[in-house]
């Protein structure tokens, strides 16, 4: 991940671009990434440990965290992390970390780790999901969801942020070359869904 990423992501805040501030129908367009379906698909409950990777400004957060034990949030973006502390301020269970999730040491393991629309940043997917692999505990689970989208930018018209798109038939080969079990990938309109099992 590249410093035009940070920038880029410190920027929509800048804009004034919050997901979590979105009125009905922009949420329920996102949903189309990661709705219910994706939420209950982590099984979460209330002696859960989970981490989100990318979790942005807690669109997904302020969902999953009150369901949980306790609720860990790592995001590579000062300003959107910022946010996501004001919105998560009431959990107090809510962990969240500046930093890249590759680069970063946990100091424990997770019993769920889920992941949306973030995987396009990621160059080195095989690594990234061994990673992935190796913080959960046993009988963990991973979630992942990944864009449809094909295309290598992320074009905003004033600014232009390469990507690097996921396809299925990888994504299922790095989960299995990590070690994990897929256990079911769903299709929705625009991402595919897959929950992976250790």
């Amino acid at each position: 991940m590249t410093n035009d990423i940070v920038l880029h992501y410190d920027k929509l805040i800048e804009e004034n671009n919050d997901p979590v501030n979105d009125p009905k129908p922009l949420q329920e367009y996102m949903d189309k990434w990661d709705g219910q379906v994706f939420i209950d698909k982590m099984h979460p409950d209330s002696n859960k440990t989970v981490l989100e990777i990318g979790v942005g400004t807690g669109r997904l957060a302020i969902r999953i965290a009150p369901l949980c034990k306790q609720f860990t949030g790592i995001d590579i973006s000062p300003k959107t992390i910022a946010r996501a502390k004001e919105h998560l301020a009431k959990n107090n269970n809510a962990d969240l970390i500046c930093g890249n999730f590759n680069e970063h040491d946990f100091e424990s393991k997770f019993d769920v780790i889920y992941s949306s629309l973030t995987f396009m940043h990621i160059e080195d997917k095989q690594n990234t999901i061994n990673k992935i692999y190796n913080l959960l505990n046993s009988n963990g689970r991973f979630v992942l969801s990944i864009d449809k989208s094909q295309d290598k930018f992320i074009d905003l018209g004033t600014r232009k942020i390469a990507v690097y798109p996921d396809n299925p038939n990888d994504t299922e080969t790095y989960l299995k070359q990590s070690g994990f079990m897929v256990s079911e990938i769903i299709e929705t309109e625009l991402a595919n869904i897959f929950v992976a099992e250790k």
